[in-house]
């Protein structure tokens, strides 16, 4: 009798499988899409940091290569007149936009992170009479222009003696519809259980906002704080109305005062670009630093 070849073994029936090959036309597609999503995202790099990129070179050429190059990346040759022109000429007092705007900017981002959290709390978790036509108006407010009320944020800084004063900057920018409606997102994710906890406790309304809840949406909070920073230290016109005095000028007034032609020497633009290159600065650090963070809360923000 002859003998009988083995049979190859049977793999079990839960045994993972080999993935099958892709063909190669599905691929070079996936790669060509890739390649130019790639591309297009480059493209969008590009467009997005060109302005920064030629602002940072003019800043470093002579008013006549700017004129005649501006959209040279390259200064020939580099000069530093503009920044020895920040530290040095009496016209450009730089030095006090930049305490100005820091001053204004902290104030600012101190009060949002209390006002708003706390106003995001109640709509969030308190139950009283007109919660819902409250938080109707905080989503009206989020739509209109800043421009159209500046004429009536004059108006009544004027009638409130507020006028030309660090009150006036500062207090209406206390408080953000864009910033309680992100801290009420936020509260709203927080479980209720541990509310319940607090109040057993007998933790109080403000102490269980202050010591329990609050804890528990940093990643929000911080975002908050970045927003706040950014947009106090970039404000222009809020405080276009609430001040014409020198005094309490921030670098975005300065600045608007020099690209007017206060100085009355042409252009400038290696001057202009450097204190906008300096005004930049504080904002991009924050950013750099803290990006994590703002990541972490804009997620956190749409959990819901």
């Amino acid at each position: 009798m002859t003998a009988l070849a083995p049979s190859a073994p049977t793999p079990p029936a839960d045994s993972p499988r080999s993935p099958r090959p892709l063909p190669v036309s599905r691929l070079r597609a996936r790669a060509a899409g890739r390649t130019l999503g790639y591309g297009v995202l480059i493209l969008g790099a590009l467009f997005y940091l060109g302005p920064f990129l030629i602002q940072l070179a003019t800043s470093f050429k002579t008013d006549a290569d700017a004129v005649a190059h501006p959209l040279s990346l390259i200064p020939q040759p580099v000069d530093t007149t503009g920044y020895e022109r920040i530290a040095t000429d009496p016209n450009v007092d730089v030095l006090r936009w930049f305490g100005n705007s820091a001053f204004v900017t902290l104030c600012v981002t101190a009060g949002r992170l209390v006002i708003d959290s706390m106003a995001g709390y109640a709509l969030a978790r308190l139950r009283w009479r007109g919660r819902g036509a409250v938080f109707t108006g905080v989503l009206a407010v989020m739509a209109v222009p800043a421009v159209v009320l500046m004429i009536p944020k004059f108006l009544l800084l004027r009638e409130l003696t507020m006028y030309d004063a660090y009150s006036g900057m500062i207090l209406p920018l206390l408080a953000d519809a864009m910033g309680i409606f992100l801290m009420k997102q936020a509260f709203e994710q927080v479980p209720h259980e541990v509310e319940e906890a607090a109040r057993i406790d007998g933790a109080s309304v403000l102490r269980t906002w202050a010591h329990v809840v609050l804890p528990m949406v940093r990643p929000a909070l911080i975002t908050l704080a970045i927003l706040s920073f950014q947009g106090s230290w970039n404000e222009f016109n809020h405080f276009l109305v609430a001040t014409s005095s020198p005094q309490y000028e921030t670098l975005t007034l300065g600045l608007a005062r020099l690209v007017s032609g206060a100085l009355g020497e042409g252009q400038q633009l290696p001057l202009k670009l450097a204190i906008a290159m300096v005004a930049t600065i504080p904002v991009v650090v924050v950013f750099l630093i803290t990006q994590r963070h703002l990541i972490k809360g804009q997620m956190a923000g749409m959990g819901k």
